[in-house]
C-alpha cells in the first residue's frame, strides 16, 4: 500500500514558477514510476510527466516540454514537479500518480489527492 501527498499548489502569474512535492508513504518505491497527471475543468485527466524511480529516466508531454522538470529526492521519498514559464492553460489540478510503464503508457496503482494551481493572465 502507497500513500501519496501533494503540495505546492497555488495562485501564479503566467510566466511564473511553482514547485510541486509528491511525497509517499508505505511500501518502498524503489521498483515504481512516479507521474504527474492534471485535470483542467471540462477536461479529462492528461498525462504530464513521469520519472522511474530507478534509474531516473524521465518523460514529459509534448505541451510541457522544456518548462517542466520531474526530479526525486530517494532520501525523502518525494518527487517534485518544477513547473516555469507557466501559461493559463497550465491550470489544473495535478495529481501524483504511482503505477508502471513508460510514459504516458504508465498504469496507475496509486493516486494522490491533487492539488490545485491556477495560473492567471
Amino acid at each position: 500500500q502507497v500513500q501519496l501527498v501533494e503540495s505546492g499548489g497555488g495562485l501564479v502569474q503566467a510566466g511564473g514558477s511553482l514547485r510541486l512535492s509528491c511525497v509517499a508513504s508505505g511500501r518502498t518505491l524503489s521498483s515504481y514510476h512516479m507521474g504527474w497527471f492534471r485535470q483542467a475543468p471540462g477536461k479529462e485527466r492528461e498525462f504530464v510527466g513521469s520519472i522511474r524511480w530507478s534509474g531516473g529516466s524521465t518523460y514529459y508531454a509534448d505541451s510541457v516540454k522544456g518548462r517542466f522538470t520531474i526530479s526525486r529526492d530517494n532520501a525523502k521519498n518525494t518527487v517534485y514537479l518544477q513547473m516555469n514559464s507557466l501559461k493559463p492553460e497550465d491550470t489544473a489540478v495535478y495529481y501524483c500518480a504511482a503505477g508502471y510503464g513508460r510514459g504516458p503508457n504508465l498504469v496507475v496503482d496509486y493516486w494522490g489527492k491533487g492539488t490545485l494551481v491556477t495560473v492567471s493572465s
